[in-house]
């Protein structure tokens, strides 16, 4: 498919790419196709004349669109491996990923620089603040640059004789899941399932030439830009982003869940298909969509390991009456089976190759409790995971809690709650040791707390944290009951997030 894109980027190179919505709802071309395949061949060759070589690994921490698309399409023509960075994570968490990933050169917008305070650390000071970085790799700014940030990547080097794209199968793609801050985990993806799994979303959403697609991440860009379809980022503010709808109607859009109810509490109205993931999608949440216009409304089960894995539309999940949540039929080449212990595992084509460090395996843990009914269909009983959702965000509680383990604290947890909106709030119970003064402790957690970037918790409570069983370990469950009893009792006293109160 990456050929496929190539070739459609240059035949018609004046041809609109991607798309932007100003706030007024006008849309503007970002990029044409000649555009991001010139940037494309720009970053390939800047690469190589930094010394990058087939297999070397690369750092990527760019927001979505045209850069991180280039990004990726470089490494792809080099036989680089792509490391996924989130900055947002945090700088104890970004530090163990980047530890593992051991990125010969690190890529980044300023935008991620300043969240992950890479400016000044990694720019100018990295061997005296933080020399356990400085075997790391540079690091290289992409875009318009800001005071402090790493010094821009060299776009003059000579296009001539750029390699064709490896013909082989390899390494293409990191991106980091669960694990904890000591031992993160990343998944790792090859050329092959990557292309599996955007043919298999090209095939559930069949974008056509010609009419624009709204949506922003790489499985939708690539499908959507290969079939000759521009792709319009979404926009941020509901507003906004509902006058973008008005203005483009979009043959198929994407956007996760809490997008949708924005979209929906700004009056949007939707054409084509509509297709939400990267969280629980209801049937009710379908529904309204459907009800704004769209002609089908569809739920994509996917992880980060396989994408996509089954998909249901609007009607079919509307008229399932048994218990638990239909996620619907698992995609062409998709296997699904339980384990024992109830556990779903898939696999197929677009399956990660491994976990980074770790031997092959073809079977992916989803770590959520299933079944499969008499048709095939997968039906979800709950999560078997620690894992938090909250919005499109999977926050994995093992990668945090360590740093809440300050002096003063005897236990420390994080937990998701049920929020009325089908969201989840995360709320972190922490347990003070005996003769602990309460304030002196809110204020030592402000440190950490903020450290903890977008995984910051909703509400801080300084309480008892429930223990089971006759090793007395932390129960969760009861754990994120009694955050919820907690708040629900205290009405608008909860703070904001991340508010210690």
């Amino acid at each position: 498919m990456l050929d496929r894109l190539d070739h459609t980027l240059r035949r018609h190179p004046h041809h609109p790419a991607v798309l932007t919505t100003t706030p007024t709802g006008a849309v503007r071309v970002r990029a044409t196709r000649g555009e991001l395949a010139e940037l494309a061949d720009a970053y390939a060759a800047a690469l190589r004349a930094r010394g990058l070589t087939a297999g070397d690994t690369i750092g990527v921490a760019v927001r979505p669109g045209p850069r991180a698309l280039a990004v990726l399409l470089a490494a792809d023509r080099l036989d680089l491996r792509a490391a996924v960075l989130d900055p947002g994570a945090g700088p104890d968490v970004l530090r163990a990923r980047l530890a593992l990933a051991r990125p010969a050169l690190v890529l980044a917008d300023a935008t991620a620089q300043a969240a992950a305070g890479w400016a000044r650390p990694l720019a100018r000071r990295a061997r005296l603040a933080l020399p356990d970085l400085a075997a790391l790799g540079p690091v290289a700014t992409l875009g318009p640059r800001l005071p402090g940030c790493a010094a821009p990547l060299d776009l003059t080097a000579p296009r001539t004789a750029l390699p064709a794209r490896p013909d082989g199968d390899g390494d293409a793609a990191i991106v980091f899941t669960s694990g904890t801050t000591a031992r993160p985990r990343a998944v790792v993806h090859t050329r092959s399932s990557l292309a599996a799994g955007m043919r298999a979303v090209t095939e559930l959403v069949a974008p056509r030439a010609g009419r624009a697609v709204l949506g922003g991440t790489f499985f939708v860009l690539v499908p959507s830009l290969a079939q000759g379809a521009p792709v319009a980022l979404p926009a941020r503010p509901p507003r906004v982003l509902a006058r973008q709808l008005a203005r483009l109607r979009p043959q198929s859009t994407y956007l996760t869940p809490p997008q949708l109810r924005a979209a929906l509490g700004a009056g949007a109205r939707f054409t084509g298909g509509v297709w939400t993931g990267s969280a629980p999608a209801s049937a009710e949440l379908l529904t309204r969509v459907k009800r704004a216009g769209a002609a089908e409304a569809w739920g994509v089960y996917a992880l980060t390991e396989l994408f996509p894995a089954a998909a249901v539309e609007q009607a079919e999940k509307a008229a399932f009456t048994g218990d638990g949540d239909l996620v619907g039929t698992p995609l062409p080449g998709v296997e699904a089976r339980r384990d024992p212990d109830g556990e779903l595992l898939l696999t197929g084509p677009a399956a990660r190759h491994r976990y980074l460090g770790e031997d092959p395996d073809p079977w992916v843990r989803t770590g959520d409790r299933a079944r499969l009914d008499a048709g095939g269909r997968i039906v979800l009983e709950g999560r078997r995971k620690d894992m938090v959702l909250r919005g499109a965000e999977n926050i994995y509680p093992g990668l945090y809690e360590p740093a809440l383990h300050i002096p003063g604290v005897e236990l420390a947890l994080l937990v998701g709650v049920p929020a009325p909106d089908g969201d989840e709030r995360l709320a972190a119970l922490v347990q003070p040791a005996p003769g602990t003064d309460p304030r002196a402790l809110r204020e030592a957690l402000a440190a950490p707390l903020a450290r903890m970037g977008t995984a910051r918790p909703d509400a801080v409570l300084l309480t008892t944290v429930p223990l089971a069983g006759r090793s007395r370990k932390p129960d969760r469950a009861a754990a994120a009951s009694k955050a919820a009893a907690i708040l629900a009792g205290r009405g608008t006293d909860q703070g904001p997030r991340g508010g210690a109160r």
